[in-house]
């Protein structure tokens, strides 16, 4: 829930990834922040106007894990949807991040694309 916080809300702050998974602690919080920059899944960034805040996003690396986080929200929406909306309508990601497409996708259109030319080829 964390990674998908910061990859689906760019620079996204501590206090808003708390208020967005109630039950959370910050201090199960901090633990899972300190754990994904370790692995170089994400960084810290210090706000450039107030550098007592902190902003955290994704690397290289924690983008190549969108396209995962992508196809979970997919079968969410479409297969949990009683869970995740008020009118428990399914929906199709298309609709929720309209021309976001190549940032959901990554490195997965470029190989789909690929694919694509060599079968016709």
């Amino acid at each position: 829930m964390i990674l998908r916080d910061v990859a689906f809300n760019r620079d996204v702050t501590f206090s808003q990834i708390l208020r967005k998974n109630s039950g959370l602690t910050p201090r199960a919080l901090s633990i899972c922040l300190r754990d994904l920059q370790e692995e170089g899944v994400i960084e810290r960034v210090a706000d450039p106007i107030d550098n007592r805040k902190v902003h955290y996003r994704l690397t290289d690396q924690g983008r190549d894990a969108v396209p995962i986080l992508t196809a979970l929200t997919q079968y969410g929406i479409r297969y949990h949807s009683d869970r995740v909306f008020k009118d428990k309508q399914p929906r199709e990601l298309g609709s929720l991040y309209q021309g976001h497409q190549d940032f959901m996708l990554g490195r997965l259109e470029e190989f789909a694309r690929s694919s694509r030319n060599r079968v016709r080829d």
